[in-house]
């Protein structure tokens, strides 16, 4: 893996200055001018993909479909946040009018509105350079919402994040947008002391947990501690209920096996855990144990995630609770999938060692005795990014399955798989602690602008000193809620 230089003491304290500069002269950006300039980072994006994607090859080890394919989802999600400002119903525009007869007592003109929080650093992700890097979906949602971007590069993949911030860079100047909108810095002190600094005014990270914490920790030590939001991985357990298992467990040991496999079982979303009848536990091991063993070993994406999974993969199948059904292989080609079991009284008893997340191609199958036991466990975990139930409709189990994990996961899936993060207005990427450090949140999908926004009120505020989305003539025609009525 190729480091990455630090940016000096000198080049950051001047990307700090161009952006909080830039901060003033963004927040009074039409949308129209900000979604031009998304739709501009996107364009160029895409034109530059024969570039891009050999490059990401050599970095990341990934397949050229992949890397297609996740910069097809960039572009895309760089137009989506677009057409988001573009329409204004992000900014959340409210007005009561003054109302002497108020309940609550004599009630002031009251206008609200969310407003851009400010400089916002970035810290890209190792798995998916394109879609979760310089352009990732942290730098959209945060240009979206009318912040600079300062983003760390992740080491993995410095060439591409070198060249995706110049390409970026000079998509923004093309657009009109302010010097200093965007900016790529280097090193892991770098980043620390940008963290620290008071012109910076949000983070947002996706990675492991440790790495979240720490920055999560130094985020909240400052005088003047910021939002940091940290998006740090779960182990996503997925149940199958008893009726499921008997109908149709064979299907759902192969969806299991290429869930977990998916992307050499690099994402954040794999499932980690596959909790199955006792009774049909043998059924799902022979499944199991013939598909595995036609998986060809694949490359990881660095040589220091390789390390730490198999450091992971090393406390787990070495624990006394825990059977190796498959025993992957490393080679020169690259890791084969690893294949674990242990019943459910073993988990109950060993939780804390057996559920740590392993960034790699391995997962945990375990057998439980009845739902009395399924519901035990199932209440075992306290944050995830997602949890998965395959179950019959009318199966007593599942309303109660649901109820459970409905507190404990940011995304529930119903006879599917987690794997597959859909960029959209419903999603939600994001979870309860330890999944991420602000469970109101989520990094993918439109939400993710709401992040980087602040609500501001204004009381008997003159019009002239009012932004323009909360002006009595609405001059940029965007939704908003007059009296308690909403007006598109």
């Amino acid at each position: 893996m190729t480091s990455t230089p630090p940016s000096t003491t000198e080049a950051l304290d001047s990307v700090l200055d161009r952006a909080r500069t830039a901060s003033e002269k963004l927040e009074n950006l039409r949308p129209a001018d900000t979604a031009r300039m998304l739709r501009g980072i996107a364009d160029t994006l895409d034109a530059a993909g024969e570039e891009l994607v050999p490059l990401a090859q050599r970095e990341s080890n990934l397949p050229e479909g992949r890397l297609c394919g996740e910069l097809a989802r960039t572009t895309f999600q760089l137009r989506l946040f677009g057409d988001l400002v573009e329409e204004g119903a992000h900014l959340a525009a409210t007005i009561d009018s003054p109302d002497p007869e108020w309940p609550t007592g004599a009630r002031p003109d009251l206008r609200r509105v969310h407003l851009p929080i400010g400089p916002v650093l970035v810290f890209a992700a190792s798995n998916f350079p394109f879609a979760f890097s310089v352009a990732g979906g942290d730098t959209a949602s945060a240009l979206a919402a009318g912040c600079p971007v300062v983003v760390k590069a992740h080491p993995g993949h410095p060439d591409l994040s070198r060249r995706t911030a110049a390409l970026v860079e000079g998509a923004l100047a093309e657009a009109g947008a302010p010097e200093g909108t965007f900016a790529l810095v280097e090193g892991t002190d770098t980043a620390r002391a940008a963290l620290l600094d008071e012109r910076i005014r949000a983070g947002a990270f996706t990675g492991s947990h440790g790495g979240g914490r720490a920055l999560f920790d130094l985020a909240c030590s400052r005088a003047e501690p910021i939002p940091f939001y940290a998006e740090m991985g779960s182990v996503n357990p997925a149940f199958v209920t008893p009726e499921a298992a008997r109908r149709r467990g064979a299907e759902i040991a192969r969806g299991y096996l290429d869930s977990y496999t998916l992307g050499v079982g690099q994402f954040c979303t794999k499932p980690g855990l596959l909790f199955v009848p006792r009774e049909q536990q043998s059924t799902f091991e022979e499944t199991l144990l013939a598909e595995v063993a036609k998986r060809s070993a694949a490359p990881m994406l660095n040589p220091d995630i390789e390390h730490a999974f198999h450091d992971t993969l090393a406390s787990l199948r070495g624990h006394p609770a825990v059977r190796e059904l498959v025993a992957g292989t490393s080679t020169e080609e690259g890791v084969s999938p690893t294949l674990l079991a242990t019943g459910a009284s073993e988990f109950l008893e060993h939780s804390d060692e057996l559920l740590r997340e392993c960034f790699g191609p391995v997962s945990v199958l375990v057998g439980y005795s009845d739902t009395t036991e399924l519901f035990r466990v199932a209440e075992r975990f306290s944050g995830e990014l997602t949890a998965t139930v395959h179950g019959e409709e009318d199966e007593q189990p599942v309303a109660s399955l649901f109820g459970i994990l409905r507190r404990r996961a940011g995304r529930l899936v119903w006879n599917g798989w987690p794997t597959g993060v859909s960029v959209t207005h419903a999603m939600q990427h994001g979870g309860p602690y330890p999944a991420t450090t602000a469970p109101t949140h989520t990094s993918v999908g439109t939400a993710a602008v709401e992040r980087f926004l602040r609500p501001v009120s204004f009381q008997n505020s003159p019009q002239a000193v009012l932004p323009e989305a909360l002006r009595d003539d609405n001059p940029l025609g965007i939704p908003r809620r007059v009296d308690g009525v909403r007006h598109s």
